[in-house]
């Protein structure tokens, strides 16, 4: 049975990504599912997390979310029997890589999937789905009447936060790195009820003139924005070489349109603030929340809680509240280059069907 793995480079050396066979063991533990993989989504490792937590290995499992169909239980297990369809992401420990036919994975980090709801679109979407819902929710509280910024929203993961905020009576202002996704994001519509655009106001920030802060004064009346989620920050003001990194907002953009008691909840994982940033956010009784979903499967301090994240989700999915960009699915044997392009470039987004 193949799989595909990660072999960490030396210092600065890009990770090599490789087809690997590998061997289940014959007999399952307690709690144990084996699941026949039907589609696994491919994120980018973050191997310098894997390293901070104590996880250090020759070969890395690649691919974590996965659907497929139960094939058989453990004796103690209670949420699933053989052939139910499932869904779940693999925890950070796992030996197992989600692109194998088969894996073993305890049941406290599998949900049922709904019949209609594809194992390709739930395997590429479930990741971006899990942290919209843990930065809005668990960071940011969102409540109706809230007004949140959505920076890059047509991204897969700005996606689903817009959808999300505005299933929950949010007002939705976003960022557009491109004339074609300034386009998609302002015919943006839910699925189904009132066929008003999802989002208020869609601000271009690809051509090099940053109307960000009037826009959103002019669309609060001045009082700035109650939630900001970015999708990484610029600490300098320097030229970036990086087409992408350009694009991206400054810290002090940020921080200037946060009203009063706002939330900042941020994917950057090194931002390094100066007094005067933290003394705008004290200005303002401003907050900031590191967004890491990983935390989820790191801890079981808040495993119900967790599941019941991963089944909102696909339900919401299933009844078109969610509704992830398509993803064309991949082969097998096309998956390596696909990791390779991710970890260059780890907004993109593929996922592999067996």
């Amino acid at each position: 049975m193949k799989g595909l793995f990660c072999r960490a480079g030396a210092t600065d050396a890009e990770p090599k990504f490789i087809i690997q066979e590998t061997i289940l063991p014959d007999v399952l533990t307690s709690h144990q599912v084996r699941v026949q993989v039907k589609a696994c989504g491919l994120s980018p490792l973050d191997l310098k997390l894997l390293s901070d937590v104590g996880i250090q290995r020759d070969l890395i499992p690649v691919g974590r979310e996965v659907a497929g169909v139960v094939l058989q239980v453990g004796p103690k297990v209670t949420f699933f029997q053989p052939e139910d369809e499932v869904v779940g992401i693999l925890p950070l420990d796992s030996t197992c890589s989600g692109l194998c036919d088969v894996v073993d994975i305890d049941e406290h980090y599998l949900v049922q999937k709904p019949e209609k709801l594809s194992s390709v679109c739930v395997a590429a979407a479930l990741r971006d789905g899990l942290s919209a819902y843990t930065a809005l929710h668990t960071h940011a509280r969102i409540a109706p009447g809230h007004t949140l910024l959505v920076m890059d929203g047509g991204s897969s993961f700005g996606l689903m936060c817009i959808q999300l905020a505005c299933y929950h009576g949010v007002k939705v202002l976003t960022t557009s790195h491109s004339p074609q996704q300034h386009t998609f994001l302002e015919q943006l519509r839910p699925s189904v009820g009132v066929q008003e655009p999802l989002v208020a106001r869609v601000i271009p920030v690809y051509n090099n003139s940053s109307d960000l802060l009037p826009v959103v004064l002019e669309e609060t009346g001045g009082l700035g924005v109650d939630i900001v989620i970015d999708s990484g920050v610029r600490l300098q003001e320097e030229e970036e070489e990086d087409e992408e990194k350009k694009l991206l907002p400054h810290k002090h953009d940020i921080i200037s349109v946060l009203g009063v008691g706002g939330h900042w909840v941020t994917s950057h994982q090194d931002l390094q603030l100066d007094p005067p940033d933290c003394r705008l956010l004290h200005l303002k009784s401003a907050s900031v929340s590191f967004l890491n979903p990983e935390v989820w499967t790191a801890s079981s301090a808040q495993q119900g809680r967790y599941l019941h994240i991963l089944k909102d989700i696909v339900e919401k999915m299933s009844t078109g509240v969610l509704r992830p960009q398509p993803e064309e699915a991949v082969p097998l044997y096309e998956a390596t280059v696909a990791m390779e392009t991710i970890q260059r470039h780890p907004k993109k987004k593929a996922v592999v069907q067996l």
